[in-house]
C-alpha cells in the first residue's frame, strides 16, 4: 500500500505546529510557516524578483504575491525597484527580517533535528534525495 502522501501531510503539520509553538515562544505574531520559504530564499541572495522567488519554492506568482504582501505588511521585507529596469521590482529584506534570522534559523536547525532524530545519516540523505525525485 501507498501512503507517501498521507505520510508527508502529517510530518507538514507536524511541522508547522511546532514552527508556530517556537514563533508564539519567540513573541513573533502574524508569521507563518508559508512565510518560511521566501525568508529562506531571502536570507539565502539578499534580495530577489517574485518570480524568481515562485520558482525556488515552486508556487504560483499570485501566492507569492499574497506571502511577500503579508511579509511587507508585518515590516519584513520591502519592494525596490531595480536600478537597471524600471520595470523590475525586488524583493529586499528590512532591518527587522535582518535581527529575525537568527531566531528563523535556530527553528528551522531544531526542526530538522526533530524530523531527522530517528534517522542515521545515511537514511537522512536517502530520505531527501527520494523526496526531491518525488517533487
Amino acid at each position: 500500500m501507498k501512503k507517501a502522501l498521507s505520510l508527508i501531510s502529517k510530518i507538514h503539520e507536524k511541522g508547522n505546529r511546532f514552527i508556530m509553538e517556537r514563533l508564539k515562544a519567540n513573541g513573533i505574531e502574524g508569521l507563518v510557516p508559508s512565510h518560511g520559504d521566501i525568508l529562506a530564499v531571502l536570507y539565502g541572495c539578499g534580495k530577489s524578483t517574485m518570480k524568481e522567488i515562485a520558482d525556488k519554492i515552486h508556487r504560483t506568482k499570485p501566492t507569492v504575491t499574497v506571502l511577500v504582501d503579508k511579509l511587507e505588511k508585518l515590516g519584513f521585507v520591502k519592494r525596490e525597484k531595480s536600478p537597471d529596469d524600471s520595470r523590475v521590482t525586488f524583493i529586499v529584506l528590512t532591518e527587522k527580517a535582518k535581527e529575525f534570522e537568527h531566531v528563523f534559523k535556530k527553528i528551522s536547525k531544531d526542526l530538522n533535528i526533530l524530523l531527522y532524530k530517528n534517522l542515521t545519516d545515511e537514511e537522512a540523505v536517502s530520505l531527501d534525495v527520494l523526496l526531491e525525485k518525488m517533487l
